[in-house]
């Protein structure tokens, strides 16, 4: 990974440079912030160490450049100070700093603080990577519009709900809410293995592309399987394969593709389930029109204890005004139909209530 060293002390620069160079780094060296400033506007560098105090432009003032601009990623910056007190670092923190060291330093501790900003930048592109993967999977289907994103917001409220309930509260917590949310768009990656005659079909499936359609969880499962072999410390790939292959599964034993009951379904599974049939039902499709919410909350109730984990069905009911405000602002259609007969609605007769294709 690239490093922009900026020092206005030769001898400092130089030392810093070699250090980071025997720590397998790709160092590139600028005397001032403003030849630094410039050399950041190529977009090549996303970790800053810079001194404090140098002429022309201070390494705070080059912080707060870089924080005035949008940038295609976030840039981690590190200050050099020989300056300590709070006031110093409540000044370095206002503008914009991610951390600091006070001279002299030794260089492990400099590379530990590096390592620290590489795990940032390496958060952020996990979340564009598993966004850009599930917005790939989904292109294929223009009738989709917002899905993805309301999905990761409601799972992320029922998560959310759930992990303030005596119960949960050992299951749930704010890293996994915060990774239901980014790994929940994942949930059909394996529809990009379903043939267009069956994923864009207007009407009714017949018995064997059902089963086609229904294979979209194993193919996602697998895929999400073999990368968290190769990737084991990726532990955000258990939860994305978890959620890919058990999403469809039913309450009461007669989901797909393996027919699991009960808590045999993964908590994260049971979540996304529900979301996504929610989403399904409010949206419209080209097997059927959008739902209001009075009547996807109908149905949803239909299916406690059947088709929803009950659990996460009175999670959805203590927050339901939440879906309703996410709706509304990821809205893709025109007027919800309220009374449609669910008969002459959905295309996809695999149970008596909707399931999500």
């Amino acid at each position: 990974m690239r490093v922009l060293v900026v020092d206005d002390d030769l001898v400092t620069r130089e030392i810093v440079v070699e250090d980071l160079k025997h720590f397998g780094y790709e160092v590139t060296a600028a005397s001032d912030g403003r030849e630094a400033f410039e050399l950041v506007r190529t977009g090549m560098y996303h970790l800053v160490v810079s001194d404090w105090q140098m002429p022309h432009m201070s390494g705070l003032d080059l912080c707060r450049e870089i924080r005035k601009r949008s940038w295609s990623g976030y840039i981690y910056f590190i200050l050099l100070t020989l300056r300590g007190g709070v006031d110093n670092v409540v000044c370095g923190l206002d503008a914009g700093a991610d951390d600091f060291l006070t001279k002299p330093f030794q260089p492990q501790e400099l590379r530990m603080r590096l390592r620290t900003g590489e795990r940032v930048l390496g958060l952020e592109s996990r979340d564009l990577m598993i966004f850009a993967m599930a917005k790939l999977a989904e292109s294929r289907d223009k009738d989709t519009g917002a899905h993805l994103e309301r999905i990761r917001e409601y799972s992320r409220i029922l998560a959310d709900e759930l992990s303030r309930w005596p119960q949960y509260c050992d299951l749930i917590d704010g890293d996994y809410v915060q990774l239901i949310y980014q790994t929940s768009p994942l949930h059909d990656i394996g529809k990009v293995g379903v043939p267009d005659s069956v994923l864009l079909k207007p009407g009714p499936l017949t018995p064997d592309e059902i089963a086609v359609m229904q294979r979209h969880t194993l193919l996602g499962g697998e895929t999400l399987n073999s990368v968290a072999h190769s990737r084991p410390e990726a532990l955000f790939l258990n939860m994305a394969r978890e959620i890919a292959l058990t999403h469809h599964e039913r309450y009461d034993g007669t989901g797909y593709p393996r027919g699991l009951r009960g808590q045999q379904i993964p908590l994260c599974g049971r979540i996304v389930a529900l979301a996504d049939v929610y989403d399904a039902l409010t949206s419209k499709r080209v097997y059927k029109p959008a739902f209001d919410h009075a009547r996807a909350r109908g149905i949803i109730l239909e299916g406690r204890g059947t088709q929803f984990d009950p659990d996460i069905v009175q999670a959805f009911l203590n927050r339901e005004q939440e879906f309703v405000a996410i709706e509304r602002q990821f809205h893709d259609h025109g007027p919800a139909i309220a009374g449609l007969p669910l008969a002459e609605s959905l295309a996809l007769p695999t149970s008596p209530l909707p399931s999500a294709s």
